[in-house]
């Protein structure tokens, strides 16, 4: 079985229920990245994603 990379925005923003999930860790930064700035408009690096929000499940 492939491991997934999972972000759930409730983690960062109380309010978002925002999910993404994708066995393409590269997808999944991608889109998390873009959500973040385009609803939040905050902009995190592909490591701040991954070491402060990105799972793997």
């Amino acid at each position: 079985m492939t491991d997934a990379h999972k972000l759930d925005c409730e983690a960062a923003e109380a309010d978002c229920r925002f999910i993404v999930q994708s066995e393409n860790e590269k997808e999944a930064l991608e889109l998390a990245r873009n959500h973040m700035q385009d609803v939040h408009g905050q902009d995190f690096s592909d490591d701040e994603l991954r070491e402060e929000y990105l799972q793997v499940v």
